[in-house]
């Protein structure tokens, strides 16, 4: 599948700890809370992305990825926004100097990934750290935040 590629899925999970989470939401049975809440009990610095939002995991919610980048080194991108949405995003994303961007899950717009590839940025689409972390080896009951960074690097395989 285009924009799933096993080795740069590794490389974005394994060479960033910086993640802007565009959609973040404040509300538990959100799967961008989800997502945000593993990531972050894994060590990831976590900046949530949402115009709406005041505080999500006790961190300051940014109104654009562009405010954001004013406090924070954005390494990469994690979109949880509708499909139609994203063209924007994958635009801003290049204008503060992400390295990566991830459409998450259901978030499939070939333009925008395209836009973001030919902006130098790494790019994954359709499919979620929940889910390719432990296709690199480890399982959920292993995660130390002191060493996940670690055994990620040190996995050689899917």
């Amino acid at each position: 599948m285009e924009f799933h590629d096993p080795e740069v899925i590794k490389s974005i999970l394994t060479h960033y700890r910086s993640w802007a989470i565009v959609g973040a939401s404040a509300s538990q049975s959100r799967p961008s809370h989800g997502v945000m809440r593993f990531l972050d009990s894994l060590g990831y610095q976590v900046i949530p992305i949402n115009p709406n939002g005041n505080e999500v995991l006790g961190k300051k919610c940014f109104p654009s990825l562009t405010a954001a980048s004013s406090e924070y080194d954005i390494e990469v991108v994690d979109v949880f926004r509708k499909p139609s949405e994203v063209e924007a995003i994958a635009l801003e994303a290049i204008a503060i100097g992400a390295r990566a961007i991830w459409f998450q899950l259901g978030v499939v717009n070939t333009s925008a990934a395209n836009t973001a590839k030919n902006g130098g940025l790494q790019v994954v689409m359709d499919t979620c750290p929940l889910i390719e972390i432990p296709k690199l080896g480890l399982s959920f009951d292993s995660w130390d935040k002191s060493s996940v960074q670690d055994k990620l690097r040190s996995t050689e395989e899917f």
